[in-house]
């Protein structure tokens, strides 16, 4: 492969754990065995541990990919995902010449999992970002954001502009664009309300079979992986726990000023999402105070990066690379 020298070497200097060691040795992503490639990409909740490796953060454990070499692009997934969300877009940014970051946030995944509602308030889900940057010598990145995650990504650019390069958010657009875009959203957000109601969500999800939440995802095909991911101990509750501890109804009755983006963002939403509206994404344009680009992808729907990846991939290599 064209890359292994330079990549090699790169990537050899920083201990990064078993996947950047792997990574050096066979070049470049797109020169690993298939095989190697689907456990690593589409790993199952099984693998994680084994093939990622982890940091302590905020004396927790996170465990996360670290691949390639180049500007950082860092990859922030939502509910119910883990990093494995991202499993189409990071060979692709690899072998575009970028460093690829895709943790497990705090709750997913094979990253720890607090017990407590309060341990996933966004300051601490933003403090453990910002502390993932700073142990891999991250100074600024590219963010690629979705659901959950472009929430975070939203408030990183805002609070932490030096930090982001650009700006790409997939599905939900900027916080005060959401809560103002009117009742056709609140209604949208009906989840929101029912994972307010502890252990009563966490039963109504989990019986049947998870048959509410195959039904709330549409029979999605990663329904499967999700529902093993969240069939750990304590791993439903803490995933439901990032809206009780963020999204309370009682926001939707007060005035909230989220504060603007100043850095270039690049908004994606898909025109079949039954969870978000269009207006709560375009309307964004008007609190990015830098570059605004929108772009609508007809009859895509929330997952974007697992359901639209060609579309997705071709926007966001153009974008970061202007």
């Amino acid at each position: 492969c064209p890359r292994r020298g330079s990549l090699g070497r790169r990537a050899a200097a920083r201990p990064d754990g078993a996947i950047v060691a792997h990574f050096a040795a066979a070049g470049g992503v797109s020169c690993w065995p298939r095989e190697r490639r689907t456990a690593i990409l589409a790993h199952s909740p099984p693998d994680l541990a084994r093939d990622m490796p982890q940091l302590t953060l905020n004396a927790l454990e996170f465990h996360y990919l670290d691949v390639g070499s180049g500007p950082g692009v860092l990859l922030l997934h939502g509910f119910p995902d883990s990093s494995a969300l991202w499993r189409h877009q990071v060979p692709v940014l690899v072998d575009a010449g970028y460093r690829v970051v895709a943790p497990d946030l705090r709750g997913f995944g094979a990253s720890a999992r607090p017990p407590a509602r309060a341990d996933y308030r966004v300051e601490l889900l933003l403090g453990d970002i910002l502390a993932l940057l700073d142990a891999l010598g991250l100074e600024e990145v590219h963010v690629l954001c979705h659901d959950w995650g472009a929430s975070l990504g939203w408030l990183l650019a805002a609070l932490h502009a030096p930090r982001v390069t650009s700006l790409t958010a997939l599905s939900v657009g900027h916080p005060q664009s959401f809560y103002g875009a009117g009742f056709g959203q609140r209604a949208r957000s009906w989840y929101m309300l029912l994972f307010q109601f502890e252990e009563l969500a966490e039963r109504l999800l989990m019986a049947d079979d998870w048959a509410l939440l195959r039904d709330f995802t549409g029979h999605h095909a990663e329904v499967r992986r999700w529902i093993g991911d969240l069939s750990r101990p304590g791993a439903l509750t803490a995933a439901l726990n990032w809206y009780r501890a963020n999204a309370h109804p009682a926001q939707t009755f007060r005035r909230l000023d989220f504060p603007r983006v100043a850095v270039p963002t690049l908004g994606i939403w898909g025109s079949a999402d039954p969870y978000l509206e269009e207006a709560q994404m375009a309307g964004s344009a008007a609190h990015v105070d830098a570059a605004w680009r929108y772009e609508r992808l007809e009859g895509a729907g929330h997952w974007l990066p697992l359901d639209r990846p060609a579309a997705v991939n071709r926007l966001v290599l153009e974008w970061i690379a202007a």
